[in-house]
This record gives structure tokens, sequence and C-alpha cells, in this order.
């Protein structure tokens, strides 16, 4: 389990954080980039998990800009709450609670930045404007396929669902052909496939995806 701290950006807005240690010398570090739901009981358990691998985990609470404590559950009131919010988060928020999450763990080691949905976009952008990671795995984010020109700086592992009709796998493909030292995986399902909280969950998938990316993890951060 893991406790609720608070962090400050470099604008000096303070914002949550769940943060899990790891059991013994952490492998290094990974921030974990919530969804459209907020810091909720999904992305808490996603932040365990990592800390059980072995790494120190964060999950900053980025919806904090605009309203503090977010934690929505699937319904579609709480999707049209979640797409009100995440409009409203500009590029230069995204970032700089980003770095103070990696300000926040970086005595552990190597930095690693992975994201779901909303998240995924977020941590793909991050690739390439934020200092301080060593990787970077967006899953499914929603706006990649609209920034597929930016150049990352860090190793990327991309998962995707081939099911998803917001992220059209033929535009996947064109992503992955502009980027090829990215990893870019395809999975039969659709978009959400990780979160065991949502109807699109795919036990397969979210398995085969969580095993590539604790293996980049390794090689990357520790």
């Amino acid at each position: 389990m893991g406790v609720e701290l608070q962090l400050e950006a470099a604008d000096g807005h303070t914002f949550a954080a769940y943060r899990a240690e790891a059991t013994g010398t952490p492998r290094g570090a990974i921030v974990v980039v919530q969804e459209i739901f907020g810091v909720n009981s999904h992305i808490k358990r996603v932040t365990d998990g990592f800390a059980a691998d072995g790494y120190l985990a964060i999950a900053p609470a980025m919806f904090d800009r605009i309203e503090r404590g977010v934690d929505l559950g699937y319904t579609p009131g709480a999707i049209a709450k979640g797409r009100e919010l995440k409009v409203q988060i500009t590029s230069e928020m995204m970032t700089r609670d980003v770095e103070a999450a990696i300000g926040a763990v970086a005595t552990a080691g190597k930095v690693g930045i992975v994201g779901y949905c909303w998240g995924g976009f977020v941590t793909w952008m991050c690739s390439a404007h934020v200092n301080g990671l060593a990787c970077a795995v967006p899953y499914y984010g929603g706006g990649i396929l609209e920034n597929i020109d930016i150049k990352p700086r860090v190793p990327v592992m991309l998962h995707f669902g081939e099911h998803d009709t917001m992220l059209p796998v033929t535009k996947v493909r064109e992503l992955a052909a502009k980027h090829p030292p990215a990893q870019v995986h395809i999975y039969d399902a659709d978009h959400g496939f990780n979160c065991d909280e949502r109807g699109s969950y795919d036990a397969a998938a979210s398995k085969l995806a969580r095993e590539r990316t604790l293996a980049f993890f390794r090689q990357h951060v520790g």
C-alpha cells in the first residue's frame, strides 16, 4: 500500500501524488500517469504493482490544477467529466507536474514513465519534452496519433488495441513506420484493455503488455 504526499511544481503549484515504495533497494523509479479518471483505485493498484516489481512508483494527481481529489468511476457521466477536465490541462501544466514527480523519486536511480489513456498521451509528449527520463511506455493514448511528428529523446514502447475506434490501427501503423526505433505493439483488444474495472478489459492483452513493459523497464531503468 502506498501513501499520499504533496509535490510542488516549478511554478509553485502544489498537488497530490500517490507513492508506493519497493521492498528493499529499488531498481529505479516509475512515474505512473493517470487516465481521465484521476488517481483512482485502479491507478493506485497499478502503482502498487510496479512497487511490488521492485520500483519506487509514483502517480501524480494531474488534474489537481483544475479540481483537487478527482477520483472517478467509468460511467458515461464520469467519462464526460474526465474529458471535460483533461482539455483544461495544457502541455506546460503536464510537463511541470511530471517533472516534479520525476524529481520526487529520482533518488531511487533511473526513472521511467508509463501512462494509460490520456496518461498515454502525456507520456508520449514527455518522451520528447521532459528531462530526467530513461524511457517511456504509453498505452493507447488519445492524442498520440495527432502528434506523431514529435521526436522522443528516450526509448519508447507503445501499446494499442486493434479494435480501438478512437485510435485507428492504420494510423498506429503510420506511427510505427515514422518512428522505427520505437517498439509498437498492437493487441487483439479494444481501448482501455489494461483496466480491469472497465468493460473493455482484456486479461490476455493486459498480461502480455505488462510483461513487455516490465522487460522494457528492466532494460532501461534497472
